[in-house]
């Protein structure tokens, strides 16, 4: 599933990264590309974005800017490619992130992105998301439907093909999740994302909910160290 060694065959000189994030696929896209290459890294969250900035020095070719993957500020045709890693299953509007993706585009310009399988062939998630529910009776944090949301291969096929893309290309890449411990992946499924903050907000306490995910994560796998498995598909489509 490694996007940088995906991207690195593609011998892009314009990149645009979506949905940076913390900055973990701005690195390695970063020293994977040609020195002469250009990287722009955008987020639609400025803090988010500021702190990925923030733990890079002053990086020759490389460029942060914000950005709203549906009405993206750039000239038609700017780039001969766009990466994204795990961040369109978030945008509201992947009908105009899928059209912004193409426009920004030259011809034969590639776009490169994965999304998570659903959560039935994501154990992890699974369990993060029915135990978290557990705790309410009413109105459950719904975080993890997002990322596991945006799975449906013909969906995502049409998107793209309405979008103007063509050789488009799903790759379904299974690979092992590993944790030192129980207590560990639980903090990060728990405390790790927005749905912290929505447990939060709920008047329900968020160590609660981490022990009883350590507790189920180590039912099923055992306290340490932990392994599941982890399902994604790889998208790539190429502007015509």
């Amino acid at each position: 599933m490694d996007m940088a060694a995906r991207l690195k065959g593609e011998q892009p000189k314009n990149v645009l990264e979506l949905a940076c994030g913390t900055g973990i696929l701005t690195r390695r896209l970063r020293d994977g590309l040609a020195p002469a290459a250009r990287l722009v890294a955008t987020d639609l969250n400025p803090g988010m974005l500021a702190f990925a900035q923030g733990k890079f020095s002053a990086i020759q070719n490389l460029e942060w800017q914000e950005a709203d993957a549906g009405a993206l500020p750039f000239s038609d045709g700017s780039f001969d490619a766009v990466v994204c890693q795990f961040g369109l299953m978030f945008v509201p509007d992947k009908k105009s992130a899928m059209r912004e993706c193409y426009r920004i585009l030259g011809p034969g310009g590639v776009l490169l992105f994965n999304v998570w399988d659903s959560i039935d062939r994501n154990p992890f998630g699974q369990i993060a998301h029915r135990t978290i529910a557990s705790f309410f009776e009413h109105d459950p944090p719904n975080f993890y439907e997002l990322p596991f949301g945006f799975y449906d291969a013909d969906l995502i096929r049409g998107l793209l093909q309405r979008a103007g893309f063509k050789a488009i290309e799903a790759s379904l890449v299974t690979l092992p999740c590993r944790s030192p411990s129980a207590a560990e992946f639980a903090i990060g499924l728990v405390r790790g994302n927005p749905v912290a903050t929505a447990i939060q907000e709920r008047g329900v306490e968020i160590d609660d909910v981490t022990r009883a995910v350590t507790r189920e994560i180590a039912q099923r796998w055992g306290a340490a160290p932990v392994e599941s498995t982890m399902q994604a598909f790889v998208w790539r489509a190429v502007h015509e």
